[in-house]
């Protein structure tokens, strides 16, 4: 035969308080709630009450909000300019694999966005946005522009541009000289 099982044990006093309701507030009371706190009988009323429907915003409304993005978009490419520029500053001006491929991506993201401007800015363009926009894709393409110059800065840094008389000696002619001089002993 086997023995009775024991009772199991009583739960926990905090299960016991965490499962009985809360006591009803008093309706004489002196004390106020305190801020923040709404009491069981407000929020019933509440949740009866149907929210607020929004109302949808105005295409004017739309249009700015799109302008003010696309600004955004616009000016993205100069929050990254100081970047880059320390970037390519600690990355010296030697031809290591390094400074080369660092070069190589500032001349490669810029260009990837000019080919790429008309997506950059497609979700913003609408009939009421399109006269507006032309301003800010010139404002992105001179960014884009500024990102350029400092990968040829970079390159000129490094020696790689041929911005002296000794880089172009293949294309130069020999002198002729007018006069010649010969020792006489």
């Amino acid at each position: 035969m086997a023995s009775p099982q024991p009772p199991p044990p009583p739960p926990p006093h905090w299960v016991i308080d965490l499962n009985t309701p809360a006591p009803s507030k008093p309706s004489k009371s002196n004390i106020p709630d305190p801020p923040g706190y709404t009491s069981a009988v407000t929020s019933k009323r509440a949740a009866s009450k149907q929210p607020a429907a929004r109302a949808l915003p105005t295409t004017e409304e739309t249009d700015t909000l799109k302008l003010k993005k696309s600004w955004e978009v616009a000016l993205a490419p100069a929050k990254q300019l100081p970047m880059n520029a320390i970037m390519m500053y600690m990355s010296g001006n030697t031809l290591q694999i390094f400074s080369v491929m660092m070069v190589f991506m500032l001349f490669q993201n810029p260009v990837k966005a000019l080919l790429g401007i008309n997506q950059a800015f497609a979700k913003f363009e609408t009939d009421g946005t399109r006269g507006r926009l032309l301003f800010v894709k010139a404002v992105y393409v001179l960014m884009q522009g500024v990102a350029l110059g400092l990968g040829i800065w970079k390159v000129n840094g490094m020696g790689l541009l041929p911005t002296t008389r000794s880089d172009w000696l293949a294309w130069e002619t020999e002198r002729q000289p007018l006069e010649r001089a010969f020792p006489a002993f």
